[in-house]
């Protein structure tokens, strides 16, 4: 039987985590879905009023997250843009403790939620693939925050448990070098048996 391996690309907002994907050519975005809803856009009216939309991103992003991790699996390999724990551990909780726009009680049900997803639901995955950069477009507080959590998360081990070995690519250097980083590390990323071993 062929082995399976789940890998989630994850990373600060716009810093390569689609290039990587593109890159290795098997990826599904959510972006797209958290952008159209029926005809109605949460991300954006998120990053206009995170306290009023905040909760509705979330458990949309929870809800597409979910459905990723568990479809039918029909190659040997699949690639994911974020996953359902980058969702609660960095998003989630930055909307809750850095940021303070999401109430309690949202923070609560979510948090409830997902827990209860962790115990019921097999969102394992093999491998993490990590990018640290800072971008320049969205307010740097918000990125500072989002890179933070995500260094204690995947680097520090410190705020909630890694779920799988973790791969640091860097990614703060012009498209062909970022491109041979990927072509270097080609192996570790999609072959099963080496992903075992962690990074």
């Amino acid at each position: 039987m062929t082995s399976l391996a789940m890998i989630c690309v994850e990373g600060n907002i716009a810093r390569g985590k689609t290039t990587c994907l593109e890159f290795l050519s098997k990826a599904t975005d959510p972006m797209s879905k958290w952008r159209n809803v029926h005809g109605h856009n949460p991300l954006c009216l998120m990053y206009h009023d995170a306290s009023h939309w905040g909760l509705t991103l979330q458990k949309y992003v929870q809800l597409t997250m979910l459905d990723m991790h568990t479809r039918p699996q029909m190659s040997s390999v699949r690639l994911m843009e974020r996953s359902i724990r980058s969702a609660r551990y960095i998003f989630v909780e930055n909307l809750y403790r850095s940021s303070g726009k999401m109430p309690e009680m949202d923070y609560i049900v979510l948090s409830e939620w997902f827990d209860w997803i962790l115990r019921n639901m097999d969102v394992s995955v093999d491998l993490i693939r990590r990018c640290r950069e800072e971008e320049k477009v969205i307010p740097l507080e918000y990125l500072k925050a989002i890179h933070h959590l995500h260094e204690k998360w995947l680097i520090k081990g410190s705020l909630f448990p890694v779920a799988a070995p973790v791969l640091v690519i860097e990614a703060d250097h012009h498209m062909e070098k970022i491109l041979e980083l990927f072509e270097q590390n080609w192996d570790r990323i999609l072959t099963p048996e080496n992903q075992k071993h962690g990074p």
